[in-house]
């Protein structure tokens, strides 16, 4: 529950205004019933009519009073309760975004959506609720004990036995119910997870006409959740008609008591309703409490998981007044590079890599499917650590280097292309927020995008849907390559991002970016082997390891493994033209 502090410090005068307004209301409330039995007692029983209407009237004033009071403070907990909701989602997401790929594989990623939305609105409502009902409830209620106490001691041992019972009752409550409510946002997660996976997959589903499937996962985690939401509210729902049955024994026991004293003309019948109407304020706030901590059990669940995100600590480290050297700029150095996902059993996914990529070099990158090519250039911008060796970007390794200051100098164009909903135009911002018309529509052809942006009605403002729908697979391909482009980086990695591209199209794409960025160090990564046949020099990846290093000829002469890919995509018919 760290995490909360913060806001505590930062609340904690509002909260406690609300909670004196609170008191007072309680106050307010605690007085009734006293002003009740003098009223009945002085009044009413002695026909004295002024003393009927001068209590009246102290009862209305103090009830106007208590209202407003009680607006007050509503006032006060909604805008406080507000903010504190709006600030620690705000900071969850910030701590989320900050997170290392390495610290997000930990997380499911429906439950980091539940955890930022469910989560923090459980633990929102119970703020609010401390501010409202929550602590007005205990108060009351222990005034009333109070009061009742010192309006008549004999009828004060019914409450000695109730209490305790009502206390035991609560205790049990909260104890057993811990555990069914984190069930509760586990089986929440799930639901979102496969809410989340139908959205993303909409496009296969329908295509393969799998509607009923997805509806049987969808029924089954929804009926997950309903099935752990009833067991939990049922082992609730147990105890408060406990608590309502113990009290109201209470109520009985004060009628039966108080009946005999009035009889006996030791009590005044104004007592008796008045210990009444506060065993009634008592019942009210233990069903209060109870709900409460039906409440407080959620929120704590609640607050466990989002605790479990701020907790969570990056395990990336640097000296932010390290830089690379400006002679350097683009080079990149591998040396004896091993590294595995963290979790996972196996061998690594890459094992002592070693080689250097000169500022301005196209470097070409192939591999079969899981070789692992991906993995490689995901080390240069720091998205994981190594577990062995150095990977070094503008000669300086890349865990001492600040990583927002070393990701300004790297642009990548995913294998999974992403698009954001908006604008055309600003898509391609994302890569450079403040680049110019000129920059973009610079970045736009040489990426070959100008023309079909041009094309459309609205040009460059025109919006694209979410997930970029209404583009086709190679036009938002070359989007994501203009924005990589417009950054001008000093090194840019192509992680297959030419794959829906027509050969003839991605030949001017490469054309172009050897006049647009000259000095600029280019990693491509590819399936095919003519997006890499042209590269200064090619790396060819088998199961993690380098197999081979060269050009295309070098390459044709010496390495089984390319000659394969070669052959296997090309055909026979073309040795004779790559011995040429």
């Amino acid at each position: 529950m760290k995490f909360l502090k913060p806001y505590i410090r930062k609340y904690w005068k509002l909260f406690g205004i609300a909670v004196f307004f609170l008191m007072i209301e309680a106050l307010c409330d605690l007085l009734q019933p006293t002003i009740m039995a003098k009223i009945i007692d002085d009044g009413v029983a002695n026909s004295e009519m002024n003393v009927v209407l001068r209590l009246g009237s102290l009862m209305l004033m103090i009830t106007l009073f208590g209202a407003l009071t009680a607006s007050l403070r509503s006032v006060i907990s909604s805008r406080v309760s507000q903010r504190f909701g709006a600030e620690l989602r705000a900071d969850l997401f910030r701590k989320i975004q900050g997170l290392s790929f390495e610290n997000m594989d930990q997380f499911d990623r429906a439950s980091l959506v539940t955890r930022l939305t469910n989560d923090v609105t459980q633990v929102q409502n119970f703020v609010n609720g401390l501010m409202r009902i929550f602590v007005k409830a205990p108060l009351v209620c222990i005034g009333s004990l109070i009061m009742a106490v010192r309006l008549n001691m004999q009828l004060s041992v019914v409450l000695i036995v109730v209490v305790p019972l009502v206390a035991v009752f609560i205790l049990l409550n909260m104890k057993i119910g811990f555990p069914f409510f984190v069930k509760v946002q586990q089986a929440l997660d799930k639901v979102n997870g496969v809410m989340r996976e139908y959205l993303s997959g909409v496009r296969v589903v329908k295509a393969f006409n799998r509607f009923d499937v997805e509806v049987d996962k969808f029924e089954q985690a929804n009926q997950g959740l309903q099935s752990r939401s009833t067991t939990a509210m049922r082992v609730m729902s147990v105890f408060s008609p406990q608590i309502v049955l113990t009290v109201n024994l209470g109520i009985i026991a004060v009628l039966w008591i108080g009946g005999l004293r009035v009889d006996q003309g030791q009590m005044q019948v104004g007592h008796i309703i008045a210990f009444i109407n506060y065993m009634t304020q008592i019942l009210f706030s233990l069903m209060m409490i109870s709900m409460i901590f039906n409440m407080f059990v959620r929120a704590k669940a609640s607050a466990e998981r989002i605790g479990e995100v701020f907790s969570t600590w990056n395990a990336m480290t640097w000296d932010s007044k390290v830089e690379g050297q400006a002679d350097q700029r683009g080079r990149i150095d591998f040396d004896e590079v091993t590294f595995a996902y963290e979790g996972t059993s196996g061998d690594p996914v890459l094992k002592q890599i070693s080689f250097s990529c000169a500022p301005g070099q196209m470097i070409g990158i192939i591999g079969s499917t899981g070789s692992g090519k991906s993995s490689l250039v995901h080390l240069i911008p720091r998205f994981y650590d190594t577990t062995s060796g150095t990977v070094s970007v503008n000669g300086v390794d890349v865990r001492q280097m600040d990583p927002q200051k070393l990701r300004e100098t790297i642009a990548i164009v995913p294998q999974r292309t992403v698009l954001f909903s908006g604008s055309v135009i600003e898509n391609i911002q994302y890569g450079k927020e403040n680049a110019t018309q000129e920059e973009i529509e610079a970045a736009a052809r040489i990426a070959e995008a100008h023309d079909f942006i041009a094309e459309s009605p609205e040009g460059y403002h025109s919006r694209i849907g979410q997930g970029g729908v209404n583009f086709s697979g190679g036009q938002k391909q070359r989007l994501s390559i203009a924005r990589a482009l417009v950054r001008k980086p000093d090194i840019l990695i192509l992680d297959d991002c030419t794959s829906a591209v027509d050969v003839a199209t991605e030949s001017r794409i490469k054309a172009g970016l050897k006049q647009y960025a000259a000095g600029l160090t280019c990693l491509l990564i590819a399936q095919r082997i003519t997006s890499v046949m042209d590269a200064d020099r090619i790396i060819v990846l088998e199961d993690g390891v380098i197999v081979g290093q060269g050009t295309h000829h070098e390459l044709m002469a010496d390495c089984t493994v390319y000659q394969e890919i070669f052959q296997s995509q090309l055909g026979k018919e073309m040795n004779h033209y790559a011995a040429k």
